[in-house]
């Protein structure tokens, strides 16, 4: 599976102004496309601290590499800035980076959400990438994503707002990422039990889980109710469908058993 880490970057969600809700849904996707999400972080708008996070998961040898906020045209917006002092290269000027932004203007002043479409050096500093890196069309707003290759790894720089950050995602990029993850196919379950202690159904699932080790296996509850039913989710994820298929059956089919022996039923399955 390819590895990954997402580094959401920005004081506002330090200090608890805005939920990150980016993550979140990257972690979705990236799922859905056969990925395993390794690390996920928050990092404040320092320089040094956004670049020596960006080393460690190139040293790590992470196959993607998710920025996520910090593009936009303001002076904190400095990700590109870190992602340069990381991989060692210098922020440049990208003619199609800021041919990009500067369309975005023109369509903007035409629509009157903004007075004046001239490229300002606020607007041409989202032009600016590290060198060696190409620039991905933004359907929703003015900063262009960027993608950086280092060796083994890739990174993918997202602006923070989240119909940008979607609207990219769904867009330019995910033909980038299909080709890179490849013809993957997911599958999730969740299985509905009717028992309201976790630590009772624990050595249960353990048991599923060692029968089923390709398959990933684990219990949610929200709360201690009389009538609390736990949710056990089980998911896998494969090249090959039938595969997927099969084995997931097979988890669901052990882990009715291993209920059963302990009187504990399977209410359904979702």
């Amino acid at each position: 599976m390819v590895t990954v880490e997402i580094l959401a970057i920005g004081n506002e969600l330090l200090i608890g102004d805005v939920l990150d809700t980016n993550s979140n849904w990257i972690i979705k996707q990236i799922t859905g496309l056969g990925g395993q999400v390794k690390r996920c972080v928050i990092l404040q708008d320092n320089l040094d601290v956004i670049a020596t996070e960006i080393q460690s998961a190139l040293e790590r040898k992470t196959e993607v590499i998710f920025t996520v906020g910090g593009m936009g045209p303001t002076i904190d917006d400095i990700t590109l800035e870190a992602i340069a002092l990381a991989i060692n290269q210098p922020l440049t000027a990208n003619k199609e980076a800021i041919a990009l932004v500067s369309q975005k203007y023109q369509e903007f002043a035409k629509k009157g959400y903004v007075d004046d479409p001239k490229m300002t050096p606020a607007r041409e500093k989202m032009g600016f990438l590290p060198m060696g890196s190409i620039a991905l069309s933004n359907s929703v707003g003015a900063a262009p994503a960027v993608m950086s290759k280092v060796k083994e790894s890739t990174i993918i720089a997202l602006p923070g707002v989240p119909r940008e950050l979607k609207g990219i995602f769904a867009g330019s990029l995910l033909p980038i990422l299909k080709e890179k993850f490849g013809q993957n196919f997911f599958l999730e379950k969740v299985a509905i039990v009717d028992s309201k202690d976790e630590s009772v159904i624990a050595p249960i699932l353990n048991a599923v889980s060692q029968k089923n080790p390709q398959v990933y296996v684990k219990s949610r509850a929200k709360k201690f109710d009389v009538d609390t039913k736990f949710k056990v989710t089980l998911s896998y994820c494969s090249s090959l469908e039938e595969e997927v298929v099969e084995a997931i059956d097979k988890a669901i089919q052990d882990l009715t058993n291993e209920l059963g022996n302990f009187g504990i039923l399977l209410d359904r399955i979702e």
